[in-house]
């Protein structure tokens, strides 16, 4: 079945376990978050882990109760997302955090697109994706998730209420594992040529923890397992068009628990991850203090070779177009000295205050001993030393490492 005869008719039921919630199923869903004990007791543990352990029960109905206060009156998907852009942009403006925005202009406000970014932040990579595509005028996104995010039911449902997909990361199988990776990739091509949707989705599993952002060129050869099969691979790439997109944050709100994660793996071989982790990694990321947050969107990518050739030209256009905060700059001068390229960048920034921006940064890990602080220093200056690879690559006319 070719895309262009595919209805929404002929798929009834074949995306139930993985698509976002519907508009009529929304206040089903809000009703069961709101009433969810175990949803409270999660958030009071992670916001107040010190009161969470000696008054949860007295506590727990009072969160059951500002969250019915907050979310009483959504009644569909737009009605929730709503109500995150406005709390995102108050956040944004107590912390005295810049939010900008480049490449936009560029895309057809008619058109559904692809936008596969690199990723730092489990909740706000995609919702700085949705927040500047709102504000141009244009739709959200729907945006892949992977499962192991999704270990309780109230989980689940707060990612899907918020046009989240489902990623099945833990299926196990050869042959199970080809299955979902298929069903994932007909439903991207459903959302965006049936539903006329945009899709986000990174750039790789998981977080890049230490700044090293590079494209799985597994995750590209899943898009084409869903395609038409007289199509080719450059084909059905050319019929989703993928956008790659570049987020930085100035200051990263989950820098330390990342640089102390690598650390641990470095010197034990091994880490184990706590219970709601990942869940206090997504609340840290919301709630933590970010300076700046740039979002730049790349060209469309029209012709591939094949998936390796995809991932090249996805790298190339992430790390390019990749804002360079002072924090990077710094953390590259820590670690490497002074150097000509850097007095150049820091000639774009002639408002900064380079000395309270270095006293800001280095506050992150006083405590810290020297393996965690290198760390730390190199997770910031990666992006930086992608950019020069970039640069010296282009002058000799090799590929990417």
């Amino acid at each position: 079945m070719n895309d262009a005869t595919m209805s929404d008719t002929a798929v009834v039921g074949e995306f139930d376990d993985i698509r976002p919630y519907n508009d009529n199923e929304v206040p089903e869903v809000m009703a069961r978050l709101m009433d969810d004990p175990e949803f409270a007791k999660t958030l009071l543990s992670i916001k107040h882990p010190v009161l969470s352990r000696y008054f949860s029960p007295l506590l727990t109905p009072y969160i059951r109760r500002l969250l019915h206060r907050r979310f009483d009156s959504i009644r569909c998907v737009h009605d929730l997302q709503m109500l995150i852009g406005e709390q995102m942009e108050k956040m944004l403006k107590k912390s005295d955090s810049i939010f900008t925005v480049s490449g936009l202009d560029g895309l057809d406000k008619g058109t559904a697109y692809l936008f596969i970014s690199n990723h730092r932040d489990i909740a706000m990579d995609p919702a700085f994706v949705n927040l500047s595509l709102h504000n141009h005028g244009m739709g959200t996104v729907r945006i892949a998730i992977g499962d192991n995010l999704l270990s309780k039911p109230f989980s689940s449902d707060l990612m899907r209420v918020n046009k989240s997909f489902i990623v099945r990361r833990s299926v196990k199988g050869k042959r199970d594992k080809l299955a979902a990776l298929t069903n994932l990739s007909r439903y991207i091509r459903h959302s965006l040529l049936v539903d006329h949707s945009h899709v986000w989705i990174a750039q790789r599993e998981g977080r890049a923890k230490n700044g090293i952002d590079r494209t799985e060129t597994a995750l590209l050869k899943m898009l084409g397992l869903g395609k038409d099969q007289e199509q080719s691979f450059s084909e059905a790439i050319a019929a989703m068009n993928l956008v790659p997109v570049a987020i930085s944050y100035m200051f990263d709100p989950c820098d330390l628990d990342k640089a102390r994660e690598i650390y641990q793996l470095h010197t034990t071989g091994s880490y184990k991850k706590s219970e709601h982790e990942d869940l206090k990694s997504l609340y840290q990321g919301i709630v933590g203090y970010k300076g700046a947050v740039h979002v730049a969107y790349g060209d469309v990518i029209t012709h591939v070779a094949d998936a390796d050739d995809l991932a090249l030209q996805m790298d190339r256009q992430i790390i390019a177009n990749y804002k360079l905060h002072p924090t990077n700059l710094i953390a590259w001068e820590k670690l490497h000295g002074s150097d000509g390229r850097i007095a150049e960048l820091k000639a774009g920034f002639p408002h900064c205050d380079w000395r309270d921006v270095e006293q800001e940064l280095m506050a992150r890990v006083a405590q810290e001993n020297d393996g965690v602080t290198q760390i730390f220093l190199e997770t910031y200056a990666n992006p930086v030393q992608s950019r020069f690879d970039l640069e010296a690559m282009a002058l000799s006319g090799d590929g990417l490492a």
